[in-house]
């Protein structure tokens, strides 16, 4: 079986947001893999085990990007791909799906394609049923199990009135959750492996594709404004004396 495990690069979860130019800025936070997408690498691994096959992990990003798959590569991915052009510098969610699907129809026989249930950086989560509505494929999502047999797809999803099974003919894509299981550690060897990987960079025009228009319009941000606050402490011998200079501090402040 053939799995693609789609993930993305985004700032680590310590960052501090601040508006420069009416835009978001990260600052200088380092760039880390998707917290949620490590479970997405997770359950691809899972059915790999499970059933044989391979793994691909798939990022839409800056050449930076290559650390976030090594990330996968390091935890078990058998190969990775980046899809990285000037031109996508500004995506919103179905702009990203209809590149993940372009890159998907070129990596071509893949028969599962994995998300995380949504990015730490906007956390839309729309990603995944955008990609599986552009490759017409069925969507399974907030999946917390994952099984695969006979060409179908069996997943229990964890949704907040309980569990919900629903099963699909196969090639499917699938969003996780955490229940899938805590994402492994690369090992030694992994992070041997991942460090001398050659990771192919595909433009727009290697995967037959057009730089999506956007859709969403972004507002213009601004730092919310500082406020200049004093505190003064109120000492006295006892606790009436602290009262009474309170009520007169009160009082000469007209605040009552």
């Amino acid at each position: 079986m053939k799995i693609i495990a789609c993930i993305k690069q985004v700032p680590d979860s310590e960052a501090k947001v601040k508006a420069e130019g009416g835009k978001i800025s990260w600052g200088d936070s380092p760039l880390v893999i998707n917290p949620f997408d490590e479970y997405a690498v997770e359950g691809a691994l899972q059915q790999k085990e499970a059933t044989g096959g391979t793994v691909t992990a798939l990022c839409v990003g800056p050449e930076s990007a290559r650390d976030a798959l090594k990330h996968a590569l390091a935890m078990g991915a058998d190969d990775a791909v980046l899809v990285s052009d000037a031109a996508l510098a500004e995506l919103d969610t179905l702009g990203a799906a209809r590149v993940l699907a372009a890159a998907i129809n070129k990596i071509g026989g893949a028969d599962m394609v994995v998300f995380g249930r949504q990015t730490l950086d906007n956390g839309a989560g729309l990603t995944p049923a955008q990609t599986a509505r552009v490759l017409g494929w069925p969507m399974l999502g907030l999946a917390g199990s994952i099984k695969v047999d006979s060409g179908s797809v069996t997943v229990e999803r964890v949704i907040e009135e309980g569990r919900q099974t629903v099963n699909a003919k196969l090639p499917a894509v699938i969003s996780v959750v955490q229940s899938i299981g805590e994402p492994r550690y690369p090992s030694f060897m992994g992070i041997r492996k991942a460090s001398k990987a050659e990771i192919p960079v595909w433009s727009l025009s290697d995967i037959n594709a057009t730089a999506p228009a956007p859709i969403v319009t972004r507002t213009e941000l601004m730092n919310p404004p500082t406020r200049d606050t004093t505190v003064e402490i109120i000492t006295g011998e006892s606790p009436a004396e602290i009262a009474e200079k309170l009520a007169d501090k009160i009082l000469a402040e007209k605040v009552l």
